[in-house]
């Protein structure tokens, strides 16, 4: 764990639960694509940047997402790097209680104020071509976040970040989290495409071809909303609805889980919604969602 991968030339990776990219901009100069998940995961990177003397300039975060951001404070406070976020995300890396407060949808009760869903701030510039390094560019990559993006560099290496995760991790799993899914499936069509030397998704192996894995993620993320539409048969309930895929999928519900699938789900039914699958209907003061007729 946190050990440093060559993905090829100047294009490196520290190997941990999410993938934090380092590339080489100059003799020893590096910039960072993501941060790791707390201050302990940045001060494993910083041991990482001492051993191969290397110094950080920069640290450019794909999305907002706790385990991507959690070491900014930490690296940009050692380092004094500069720390770029894309669109949205940029506040919400700058206010990190937005996410705990998204989730929730209202004021979030203090079991939500955890590093696993709200990191520490970081102070946060705009995400632009201009501040690339030579022979960088953006890749939108929208759908599980607002506007999370990835790289290619100089190498041809393209960091995937979360558009897609392993299929080991899928079928434990069962529901990943989104915000956009029709965003999401147009962002796997898009990446099922691509070409590049090697790709680094922050949640699965490096592959020379990613399309098998993105067509794996389809088929899964449309698996499930299909599921949904099945249990929309009947007239039902959100919290029901909600309990019963837990139940189906032998998931185990907690606070951080009700919240992270309540919040996918949503987005599952707004998405079907929109597409004429499933409808909403309001009896006795309640909402209920049922399959489209």
């Amino acid at each position: 764990m946190y050990e440093l991968i060559q993905a090829k030339g100047n294009s490196f990776f520290v190997d941990c639960p999410a993938k934090i990219g380092i590339v080489k901009t100059g003799e020893q100069e590096v910039v960072l694509i993501d941060a790791g998940s707390d201050k302990d995961a940045g001060k494993k990177v910083r041991q990482v940047l001492e051993r191969e003397n290397w110094k950080a300039t920069a640290i450019f975060n794909t999305h907002s997402h706790a385990d991507h951001i959690g070491g900014n404070q930490y690296l940009q406070n050692q380092t004094q790097c500069k720390i770029y976020a894309p669109g949205i995300e940029k506040a919400y890396t700058e206010f990190p209680v937005l996410e705990s407060t998204t989730l929730y949808g209202g004021f979030a009760m203090k079991g939500l104020h955890n590093k696993f869903l709200m990191a520490k701030e970081s102070v946060v510039e705009p995400l632009t071509e201009e501040v690339l390094p030579e022979g960088f560019s953006i890749l939108p990559l929208p759908g599980h976040s607002f506007d999370m993006v990835g790289f290619r560099t100089a190498d041809d290496v393209v960091y995937l970040a979360d558009c897609l995760s392993s299929a080991e991790t899928i079928d434990k799993y069962k529901i990943g989290y989104l915000y956009d899914v029709k965003a999401y499936l147009e962002t796997l069509e898009m990446v099922k495409g691509l070409q590049a030397t090697v790709f680094v998704p922050a949640h699965a192996a490096m592959t020379e071809d990613i399309a098998p894995l993105a067509q794996y993620n389809i088929d899964k993320t449309l698996e499930v909303g299909e599921k949904i539409v099945d249990l929309c048969a009947e007239p039902v309930m959100f919290e029901d609805l909600l309990a019963q895929l837990f139940t189906d999928y032998e998931m185990q519900m907690n606070l951080q889980q009700r919240m992270l699938i309540g919040s996918t789900v949503k987005s599952y039914l707004s998405w079907l919604s929109d597409a004429g699958r499933v409808e909403y209907i309001f009896e006795n003061n309640k909402m209920l969602w049922k399959k489209a007729e």
